[in-house]
């Protein structure tokens, strides 16, 4: 779901430096405080969350009028940051290089919405490539990125296995379950939340294995709700009455996730081509929502330090970060 735009993202962070400094305008004396949520990508079951929330009328019983709108081509951090938007549906990787150099661009992450990362690689059934070290000599679709490829190649040198003898392909895939039944690739870098539950619901047999569990550096966060540091700053009690509302639509996805899943596809009717994979998909988030911790939306202080950690020693950004930086729980309801 994101990772094809991580690029330009990251190109593009660059950019905001000048807006470091913007603040998105406050609600005033609006009866309502305006906000907009910008998503990563098209809807789907990260974001059951925000339209259960709109839709059941939690923002609206917080104070807030909300709008959740779709990014422009790379745009959602990009929005945030320079003060357009107030919030985004983002990732830990995405906002990393974000914090690189003497200007960190003025975005944090406020809540998780996933406690653990569910990514991994899939494969077909049966083909050697259910642990990392049987990727050697088969075809894996890439986007050529350095986190990207750090990461399987220590998972891969972990196994015993060579990431060199990986045949690399330039991933143009778009339909996981298509891509692996040409056999035009063999593996795949997925979210199994969604290109997992597809292939089941497909009827495709296959192999899977997450990063997480192999190395739990890999169990970073994402995706993430990342906000405006102006915005934060001065105003504190709506982003807590934001975080609330929100906390409430997810904790409704865990408890009826067919109920949740029916409000995401009304919200966007496109999903209901395929109302199957949406229940699924469902399904399965809605034991990852909060999963083993003490309240929907908290970070691990040390899991989230640990991930930029490792960037930093591979040498994978433009200069060190702080491994504490761009994240709090400061704003979230009390569990």
């Amino acid at each position: 779901m994101k990772r094809t735009k991580q690029i330009a993202v990251w190109l593009l962070c660059a950019l905001l430096l000048v807006c470091a400094g913007c603040a998105p305008a406050s609600g005033g004396g609006q009866e309502k405080e305006s906000v907009t949520v910008v998503l990563d990508w098209t809807p789907n079951t990260n974001h059951t969350g925000l339209f259960v929330a709109l839709a059941n009328g939690y923002f609206d019983q917080a104070g807030l009028d909300v709008e959740i709108v779709q990014p422009p081509e790379d745009g959602a951090e990009l929005l945030v940051a320079s003060g357009k938007a107030q919030y985004c549906v983002t990732f830990q990787d995405y906002l990393a290089p974000a914090y690189a150099g003497e200007q960190p661009l003025p975005i944090t992450a406020v809540a998780a919405v996933i406690q653990h990362n569910s990514s991994g690689i899939l494969s077909r059934k049966g083909e050697g490539m259910e642990r990392p070290a049987g990727l050697e000599g088969h075809k894996y679709a890439t986007w050529d990125l350095d986190v990207e490829k750090a990461t399987i190649r220590q998972v891969m040198e972990a196994d015993g296995g060579d990431f060199d003898k990986v045949e690399l392909i330039p991933s143009t895939v778009t339909d996981e379950v298509s891509a692996l039944e040409s056999r035009s690739v063999d593996a795949i870098w997925v979210f199994y939340a969604w290109a997992g539950k597809a292939c089941e619901v497909a009827g495709l047999e296959t192999d899977y294995f997450a990063f997480a569990d192999i190395d739990p550096v890999f169990d970073f966060y994402t995706p993430v709700i990342a906000a405006n540091d102006a915005y934060l700053a001065q105003n504190p009690e709506a982003v807590k009455a934001f975080l609330a509302a929100l906390s409430k639509g997810y904790q409704f996805a865990v408890d009826d996730p067919k109920a949740a899943a029916d409000i995401l596809m009304e919200a966007a009717p496109e999903l209901k081509s395929n109302p199957e994979l949406v229940y699924a998909s469902q399904e399965f988030l809605a034991g990852e929502y909060i999963a083993d911790a003490a309240r929907w939306g908290e970070f691990d202080p040390e899991r989230w330090a640990a991930f930029f950690r490792w960037l930093n020693e591979n040498k994978l950004l433009t200069a060190p970060i702080d491994v504490n930086a761009g994240f709090t729980n400061e704003f979230l309801p009390e569990g």
